[in-house]
């Protein structure tokens, strides 16, 4: 997959990568990578974008996992919990993480028309929200920076 982010790549490396993950992950922290876990991250997996929750839980109750909320809510939280996926605050949604294997505290881009969602690392943004924190005695429990404009293809041309 390309670094950069919106690229045109093969996703099924995405997904599968994301599935292998989760199986090591699980295994070596003794999680329990449920079945209905599992499929909510296969459903988050399956592109580029943020998911709300009943999105989710559609897909789920179509494998036949049920169709109340708390069975998505609690797959969702769990894989949030475990590094697999992340909250995207401006959509009130979930996207699976792009990189599974590092602790990191992405940017999320977020185009407006398409709402396809990007993870990137931005540590120098990460490094100054530390600086600007620290210089104000404040504790960082959680940073979620999200940007909202236009990915590349349905960014017009200014021409």
């Amino acid at each position: 997959m390309s670094d950069l982010p919106f690229a045109e790549h093969d996703h099924t490396h995405c997904a599968s990568g994301g599935l292998i993950h989760a199986d090591r992950l699980a295994e070596e922290k003794g999680l329990r990578l449920t079945p209905v876990r599992r499929a909510a991250l296969e459903i988050l997996l399956s592109g580029h974008r943020a998911m709300g929750a009943y999105e989710v839980l559609d897909h789920l109750k179509n494998k036949g996992f049920g169709s109340q909320p708390p069975v998505a809510y609690r797959a969702l939280d769990f894989l949030v919990e475990n590094g697999l996926a992340h909250r995207v605050q401006r959509l009130n949604a979930f996207a699976a993480c792009t990189q599974p294997s590092k602790h990191h505290r992405p940017v999320f881009m977020i185009c407006r028309d398409c709402e396809q969602v990007a993870e990137a690392e931005a540590d120098e943004v990460q490094e100054t929200l530390i600086n600007v924190a620290a210089r104000a005695d404040f504790e960082i429990e959680r940073v979620n920076v999200e940007i909202l404009g236009l990915c590349p293809s349905c960014k017009v041309d200014p021409a």
